[in-house]
């Protein structure tokens, strides 16, 4: 046994930011969001995390309680509901009364410590939201024009305040996308609202505090809206100009206004309100934008024709079955570059480099002769020249042979403005584009420099819970790339790139969400996204395998995809603790695996589907892949069967998957050589993460894997799954160090021959040629990301204790590391695990959480069980 010296046990820290007091509540939440305005849902979940940062720290009971008034509740007058109980949980429902709409409700915790001292009240708050789709006033408008028809509406309303305004919320939801703006002032920071849904199924409504915008006398509501991807107007792949949702963008919008006097006001959508045509002259998702800027009057609080064409709104059918409150993080802008370099061809054509390939818009100041005609091409790439950007109209996508040529002022990835003379600011409000370069060309001379444009970063606001820095550069440069990439394929879906495809593909998402969550605080956005899925679902369990779908990718066996209806509930479950995701899904997951098992009731799913997705030179069997996807669903589902303890589900779908399982190990199993198939990594690796390999014949096939990578010298040769399996299935099987090799590439097919080649984000294939004739930023090759929080900060997920109430450390000393420091902020709160090599020896240090504990495994020795507290060993290796 390796010689392991505990330094020290625990640092006890007195100070306390709270008073005197040692441990209280911290973090509270509703539906795990900070002092939400709308929440929507009748039995919200309160959570909160603890500050105590003596040793053994642990919360052994708690008492929670709701009012609408906040003294009240100090004073506990006046109480709704409470609940008090001898327990650790962090996590409850709030299950009294009724909650009423429109209403602030305060809520406090009070916690008792490990020796049954109690804290003071800790008080948040939370706002209901609609609560009944009944409690929606007047009615969705539009502005009546046909759907091919390229303006781009604004609609305003006077109103009058006489009163002094107590408090002022304004609700509002689109089809389509809308800013919101009060006397030429735009309403939040939120962009792309609402977010992505199936239309016909859902829209998402944003709640706006907006008392200290409204002043005494007129008030000016303001209101555009763009076509977002409720109405496709350009024709492309993915048919999106045939959805059964599509229509002309109507909004409407519910502005309730609190008196100091006690009255109320509510000013809705409806015929009052009038429409014309805005300076956007055009907006595509896909495409871009085209803005006027000499039809604006700078004189009106908001964007106005000149000639003020105004007519009366149109008022339309509520397009959704439902509306619901917005309930996660919204779309942002969250970072601006300036150019790092810029390239002057001419007066009329500049090139901007920004160093860091994205999802975002730019945001950018010109001043030119009137009428001047600015053309803003956004693209990830140079052509071969690496002079100006390149033409991604060439990828197919969007080429005229297919789809006929478009208007000069509709192209991918394009801005089209038109300046008025005087200093025009340009910021793109209802597209987004995946970008590291900018193309300026105009018809009359500029003058621009790197100061005239900025690139904005644009996606999904979740906060940032995870942190990992090593003494490889490489492996920082991977990681950054990993976390850009996520970020932005977050734009309200999970999407599979930010330039071309913009889709929610199922794959791509399920592959991603270990990564996703070891850096993100991502739960309420799945939790989002996975209604989505149950609003596509067919009737008989078939699912697309793009969500949202307009009617695309609706196949019969694209299992290795759309398991993501099982995987990504799991997961979240694994790190948050939290059955809410799980539950909510559990029958639509038991729908979409009756649905294959039906189709396919030998256990095998025909190599019809997509399989390993763009492999480097391998060409794993699709049938063998799709097969271990489908286990992988119905091993979840009984997996959760178990926990909802439902004993007919368990003990059927434990049957069908031990039926999959032996299906596929008896057609593509070899027990005597231990080969599945082609013994391709893929085909090995999988098997083996996913614990399809019978006990007997595991270390037979561990070692056919390490010996095919050591055949493909070192560097992998798999497509996104066996990706997403190959490091696990090397680490765990006594092979970390070449695991480590694989990742440590620079040389074709490599992350880091991607990063050495100058790439800032993961790309979509593992070859590389100079020619962008495919995407630079996708995320389904982003398992790297979770293997090094896995692997070299040993922070991992126990699925007997999940939330990470128990957590699992296994580091890996690997000898070409120095140090390595990684963060991850729990739902207990944050772990910290660092080593760095001093001499012969490697010098642990680890942080539990409050209310936490952890199993150490060091080296080979035996687990070592830790409670919360900070923790040095020295290992001797």
């Amino acid at each position: 046994m390796k010689k392991i010296l505990i330094l020290l046990y625990g640092i006890l820290l007195s100070f306390s930011c709270y008073g005197k007091e040692k441990c209280y509540p911290i973090d509270l939440r509703c539906e795990y969001l900070c002092r939400p305005l709308s929440i929507d849902e009748r039995s919200p979940r309160l959570s909160w995390k603890l500050f105590d940062r003596r040793a053994d720290a642990l919360q052994t009971a708690y008492y929670v309680a709701v009012s609408t008034d906040s003294l009240s509740l100090l004073k506990g007058e006046n109480i709704l509901w409470s609940e008090e109980k001898k327990s650790n949980n962090t996590l409850i429902r709030y299950t009294g009364k009724e909650l009423e709409p429109f209403t602030r409700y305060y809520w406090c915790v009070s916690i008792a410590d490990k020796d049954g001292q109690k804290s003071s009240k800790v008080i948040s708050s939370f706002e209901t939201g609609m609560l009944d789709q009944q409690n929606w006033k007047g009615k969705f408008i539009s502005d009546g024009k046909d759907i091919e028809d390229r303006s781009t509406p604004y609609f305003r309303k006077n109103i009058g305040i006489s009163k002094k305004v107590k408090s002022a919320r304004a609700y509002i939801t689109a089809a389509g996308l809308y800013e919101l703006s009060i006397n030429g002032k735009k309403i939040g920071d939120h962009i792309l609202d609402p977010a992505y849904t199936d239309f016909a199924k859902r829209l998402l409504y944003a709640t706006y505090d907006v008392t200290k915008d409204l002043k005494q006398g007129e008030n000016i509501l303001g209101i555009l809206l763009g076509n977002g991807w409720y109405n496709h107007q350009p024709v492309a792949e993915w048919n999106f100009h045939q959805a059964d949702w599509r229509g002309r963008p109507s909004f409407c919008l519910n502005l309730r206004i609190v008196y100091t006097d006690g009255t109320e006001e509510v000013i809705a959508s409806d015929r009052s309100f009038e429409t014309t045509a805005s300076p956007l002259t055009f907006n595509a998702i896909y495409l871009g934008e085209g803005y006027d800027f000499r039809r604006e009057n700078r004189e009106t609080y908001a964007l106005e024709s000149n000639g003020g064409d105004w007519q009366r709104a149109i008022e339309v059918a509520t397009p959704a079955e439902k509306l619901v409150a917005l309930n996660m993080p919204p779309i942002r802008i969250t970072d601006r570059l300036h150019a790092k370099s810029i390239k002057k061809f001419s007066d009329t054509n500049y090139v901007f480099d920004f160093g860091q390939n994205w999802c975002g818009i730019i945001d950018g100041v010109f001043k030119g002769i009137e009428g001047t005609r600015v053309k803003i091409k956004h693209a990830e790439s140079l052509d071969e020249k690496r002079e100006h950007v390149y033409d991604d109209c060439l990828t197919g996508f969007y080429n005229a042979e297919r789809y006929g040529k478009h208007p000069d002022d509709e192209q991918f990835q394009t801005d089209i403005i038109y300046l008025d003379g005087k200093k025009d600011h340009f910021v793109p409000r209802f597209s987004y584009k995946g970008f590291r370069y900018v193309e300026i060309t105009s018809d009359k001379p500029l003058k621009l420099d790197k100061k005239s444009l900025n690139s904005c970063f644009v996606h999904t606001d979740v906060p940032e819970i995870g942190s990992f820095e090593c003494s490889n550069p490489l492996f920082n440069k991977i990681m950054s790339a990993t976390r850009y990439s996520y970020l932005s394929n977050l734009i309200g879906i999970p999407t599979d790139c930010p330039q071309r495809e913009k889709n929610g593909w199922t794959g791509d998402a399920h592959l991603a969400i270990e990564t996703g969550l070891y850096n993100y605080d991502a739960i309420t956005f799945y939790e989002k996204w996975m209604r989505d899925l149950q609003d596509n679902m067919f009737d008989n369990g078939r699912l697309a395998c793009i969500i949202p779908s307009g009617g695309w990718g609706q196949t019969d066996n694209t299992v290795d995809w759309t398991c993501a209806v099982a995987i990504i509930p799991w997961t979240i479950y694994e790190f948050y603790g939290d059955a809410t995701c799980l539950a909510e899904n559990y029958e639509m997951m038991k729908k979409h695996a009756d649905f294959f098992l039906k189709h396919y009731p030998a256990g095998l799913v025909p190599d019809a589907c997509l399989g390993d997705w763009c492999p480097y030179k391998a060409v794993s069997n699709k049938e063998l892949t799709a097969s271990i996807c489908f286990f992988r669903m119905v091993d979840i589902i009984a997996k959760a069967a178990r926990l909802f303890n439902k004993e007919d589900d368990l003990f059927f779908y434990r049957k069908m998957a031990d039926k999959i399982k032996t299906a596929i190990n008896k057609k593509f199993l070899n027990e005597e050589t231990g080969i599945y198939a082609s013994g391709y990594q893929a085909e090995l690796s999988m098997p083996l993460r996913w614990n399809i390999v019978p006990e007997h014949c595991r270390a037979k096939v561990a070692a056919n894997l390490s010996a095919r990578v050591k055949q493909d010298n070192d560097h992998l040769d798999v497509g996104i799954f066996g990706c997403q399996a190959l490091l696990d299935a090397l680490t765990t099987t006594g092979n970390v160090e070449q695991a480590y090799r694989i990742a440590n590439q620079t040389d074709e097919p490599s992350w880091g021959n991607w990063i050495e080649r100058g790439a800032t984000t993961l790309h979509e294939w593992w070859q590389y040629d100079g020619k962008a004739i495919t995407s630079e930023n996708h995320i389904m090759f982003g398992e790297i990301g979770a293997w090094l929080y896995k692997t070299l900060g040993g922070i991992n997920p126990d699925v007997a204790c999940p939330g990470f109430k128990n957590v699992i450390l296994r580091p890996y000393f690997l000898k070409d590391i120095s140090y390595v420091k990684v963060s991850y902020i729990t739902p207990q709160g944050m772990v910290k695990s660092s080593w760095n090599r001093k001499g012969a020896k490697i010098i642990y240090k680890v942080t539990v959480p409050p209310n936490s504990t952890a199993t150490l495994f060091l080296q080979k020795d035996e687990p070592v069980n830790l409670k919360s507290g900070t923790f040095t060993f020295e290992v001797i290796p």
